[in-house]
């Protein structure tokens, strides 16, 4: 007798009552028993995901998905958006405040366009044109050397010195400034050096200490400085040089120093001849001042006069002596006045006791 089932199905429903009976054991089948976890797959983690991001089936507590607000009609805000971003950049890039001080160069694709002076100016958004602002007024310096370098400086007399000066300069074309010269700045430094060792080797070496010598030196440098810059067509207007310092090399200081001194004690020597020369000269002009008067004098009572000077001449004569002269009847025509005073002190010094002797 032939089994009616074949064994393949006889398989299959023992493997259902089998699932059946876990179910059943784990409450699968009880509809108020939560049912077995399983992981989840692929299809369930995208079926319920839009464009806007996940959302949930029905209206449990967990909360609305955020949204992006929409306009009238249906529309999004995100376009519009992006066109009012737009026109800000295009604005900042169109209009320029030029401040009173400063200027503008617009280049057009990188090629000089036009200049702006102050003021409120529009231009092509960029990249199509582009503004640089520069200050044009404000006065620049520079210092040569650097810190304390040593700048030896040849003078016209063979002479070595050390030179610190400032440099002040402005923009005056600014065109010219920033197209004309790759580094305006060192070209700047290079002039001034150029022109200050010209200025200094047409000077000696005490004319270069000396304050006329140094002004001088200052505006022989700001004129070759300006007539290069002028040929270079760099746009900068120099306003003035300064000579801080002009000492000699470290390595002849005490040299100089000594000669300093010499050149100081000669012009002292030579100020105190000047002054006794003047001195003479004023008493020889009045000596003869007094002759003239005298001898007018003379002329109009020679007698009078003749006995005054010799008056005068025995007093100014005899005043210096230590004798006494008199001339009267019964009298001794010469005393020794001085002989006797030194005689009546010889006793007294004689009777004064003797310093008494350290030895016994």
């Amino acid at each position: 007798m032939l089994d009616p089932e074949p064994s393949s199905f006889k398989a299959l429903d023992e493997a259902k009552r089998s699932a059946n009976r876990v179910l059943a054991h784990r409450g699968g089948n009880d509809p108020n028993r939560p049912g077995p976890r399983r992981s989840a797959s692929i299809e369930d983690i995208f079926k319920n995901r839009g464009p806007e991001g996940p959302r949930r089936v029905g209206g449990g507590g967990g909360g609305s998905n955020f949204r992006l607000p929409r306009r009238p009609g249906g529309k999004s805000w995100f376009p519009l958006a992006i066109a009012v971003i737009v026109g800000v950049l295009l604005f900042v890039t169109m209009v320029h405040q030029i401040a009173p001080r400063e200027q503008g160069v617009v280049t057009t694709f990188g090629k000089y366009s036009n200049t702006l002076n102050s003021g409120l100016h529009i231009t092509a958004p960029w990249p199509f044109q582009q503004v640089t602002v520069t200050d044009v007024t404000s006065i620049r310096s520079e210092k040569i050397p650097e810190g304390d370098e040593q700048k030896l400086i040849l003078t016209g007399d063979q002479n070595l010195v050390d030179l610190s000066y400032v440099i002040r300069w402005n923009i005056k074309d600014l065109k010219q400034y920033m197209f004309q010269l790759a580094e305006p700045e060192e070209t700047v430094r290079e002039v001034a050096e150029a022109a200050m060792r010209a200025s200094v080797a047409e000077q000696t070496l005490d004319a270069t200490f000396s304050g006329a010598g140094r002004a001088e030196i200052e505006q022989g440098v700001r004129a070759r400085m300006q007539a290069l810059l002028d040929a270079y067509r760099a746009g900068i207007a120099v306003q003035g040089i300064e000579i801080e310092r002009t000492d000699p090399p470290e390595r002849v200081v005490e040299a100089f120093k000594d000669v300093s001194a010499a050149q100081q004690d000669a012009d002292a020597e030579l100020n105190r001849a000047r002054a006794y020369a003047q001195q003479v000269l004023a008493q020889a002009e009045g000596d003869a001042a007094s002759f003239d008067k005298i001898y007018e004098e003379y002329r109009m009572a020679p007698e009078v006069t003749r006995r005054r000077l010799y008056y005068e001449t025995m007093e100014s004569v005899l005043a210096k002596t230590d004798k006494t002269i008199v001339e009267t009847d019964g009298v001794q025509t010469y005393l020794p006045l001085p002989e006797v005073q030194r005689r009546q002190r010889a006793p007294a010094a004689s009777a004064a006791p003797a310093p008494a002797n350290g030895s016994q």
